[in-house]
């Protein structure tokens, strides 16, 4: 069945933790993961914490990249979500993966838009409960 994107989720353990804690660093990863995959860059957006980690997202023509370093932890968290059926998510997260050195990854590709979600009864009753 056809989807509107693919969504790529990636647990990066072991990372160097010294990139993990460097803004610049992974900000140009992740420009160069988007258009490495063939995305267009629209914008970025990162943040460096105190004492240490970043955030960030590239938002690309086709959805976006995102990622949250634990440096303390050698831990990434990595979302990398793409409309359309030109580009490969997986390329982006693949290529942020080496970057960062992770000894680990863990990778889950969540098909998007393929119609409603269907939730088991408790996933259900604690979203109503909301």
């Amino acid at each position: 069945m056809d989807t509107m994107g693919r969504h790529v989720i990636s647990e990066l353990w072991g990372c160097d933790t010294e990139k993990l804690n460097n803004m610049e660093f992974i900000e140009k990863v992740f420009v160069n993961a988007a258009l490495k995959a063939g995305a267009e860059v629209r914008e970025v957006a990162f943040h460096k914490f105190a004492p240490q980690g970043v955030s960030g997202v590239v938002i690309i023509s086709e959805s976006h990249l995102t990622i949250h370093s634990f440096p303390e932890h050698g831990y990434a968290s990595i979302d990398v979500y793409t409309c359309g059926p030109i580009i490969d998510p997986n390329v982006a997260a693949s290529f942020i993966a080496e970057e960062l050195g992770a000894k680990t990854s863990e990778v889950v590709e969540i098909p998007r838009g393929m119609g409603p979600i269907k939730m088991d009864k408790k996933m259900e009753m604690s979203e109503t409960a909301r």
